[in-house]
């Protein structure tokens, strides 16, 4: 039986070799980063190298740089401790965006999936202050690109904070902290090549948020507790290989878009959300009309291929696209969406093949739904 192929990195994309090797010489480290002996220096040391890579890979400064869980931690560090009265928000944000602030107003999206800014300044005109807008980069299941600096503009016209979820852009697209006019800005490891379980929260002079831990004074005494040396290192590397692999990465978008058009010729039915706005260049949404997400994946997957529907971050379930729901305005939609993402490691043959597996599939079930 051949290999399965692996679709699905924006949930996770695979350790890049050279950052597996930092890692394994990390672990090998003794000392705790905060003790002044020779140990502790020496871990100290390769602490802060990983801080400013990652401040390189984004335009950051060092200090800026706090080191967290991922990007779901900094998320919720940016919308519950900034000290924001009124937070503001997008429709399609990530789940740790959504699920942060009961109290968030959302912002509706166009039929592409881009922010509508019109309603963002009526949200900021009736804000009370201080207001926090946090929108992110670009979406982890339909891989739209929104105007973030713009957003930016817009959020500092009245005087609000901008926070940007950038943990599918890293790696994918260029990064810059200042070009975005970001505040605060939350990043992840697993998604550019580097470990799970270790993220960052990029402050600003702007913005610091207030402590969400206590015990200890690392991370700006903003995220006391001994820090994660091992997958700091790993992150480090891989947001610096991240920077120097994006013409590569960019190349992916010539291989979706040869699926999408393929499928498009041979199963018309399909909608690809999206498609005519700037996205991400490895990210496809799909919808087959009147078949569930969940029995599209479970054939691919026997298939041989895994690909998947929403966000990762729903332990196991295959629930309803909220994005694409925002997008269409129709839950029976939302329940068809699949999302394809290529990887830094996927070839030309395995896009060939599943584009072959997909339109198979496709014929498959719409033959069912006309016969039943």
């Amino acid at each position: 039986m051949p290999e399965p192929i692996y679709l699905d990195h924006n949930a996770t994309t695979p350790i890049k070799p050279g950052v597996a090797a930092a890692m394994a010489n990390a672990i090998r480290l003794t000392g705790n980063p905060s003790s002044i002996h020779s140990f502790g220096r020496e871990a100290r040391k390769h602490l802060e190298i990983a801080r400013h890579q990652v401040a390189a890979a984004i335009n950051a400064e060092p200090e800026d740089v706090i080191f967290t869980s991922g990007a779901t931690e900094a998320d919720n560090a940016a919308l519950r401790h900034a000290g924001a009265a009124t937070v503001i928000i997008s429709a399609v944000e990530h789940p740790a965006i959504l699920q942060a602030r009961d109290d968030a107003v959302r912002v509706p999206v166009d039929e592409n999936g881009v922010l509508d800014l019109a309603a963002l300044v009526a949200a900021l005109q009736s804000a009370k202050a201080p207001a926090l807008v946090s929108i992110m980069l670009a979406n982890n299941e339909t891989g739209v690109i929104q105007p973030v600096a713009e957003i930016a503009k817009l959020a500092k016209q009245y005087d609000a904070w901008f926070h940007c979820d950038a943990a599918q852009g890293l790696g994918k697209i260029p990064v810059d902290v200042r070009a975005i006019g970001a505040d605060l800005l939350s990043l992840s490891a697993h998604k550019c090549g580097g470990p799970a379980g270790v993220g960052a929260l990029i402050t600003s002079a702007r913005l610091e948020p207030a402590k969400w831990q206590f015990g200890g004074g690392q991370e700006k005494r903003r995220r006391p507790g001994t820090e994660n040396l091992v997958g700091a290192v790993g992150f480090g590397l891989a947001a610096e290989l991240a920077v120097q692999d994006l013409p590569a990465f960019a190349e992916l978008a010539a291989l979706r878009d040869g699926m999408e058009q393929a499928v498009l010729r041979d199963v018309p039915a399909v909608r690809v959300m999206g498609g005519g706005v700037d996205r991400l260049p490895n990210t496809a949404s799909l919808v087959l009309p009147g078949v569930p997400a969940q029995t599209q994946v479970m054939a691919l997957d026997l298939a041989g291929y895994a690909v998947s529907s929403g966000s990762a971050c729903s332990s196991g379930k295959v629930d309803p696209s909220h994005v694409i729901e925002a997008m269409t305005g129709d839950p029976a939609v939302s329940a068809c969406a699949l999302r394809i993402s290529l990887g830094w490691c996927t070839t030309p043959g395995e896009v060939a093949g599943f584009t072959d597996a997909y339109i198979r599939m496709a014929k498959r079930q719409l033959e069912k739904l006309s016969a039943a």
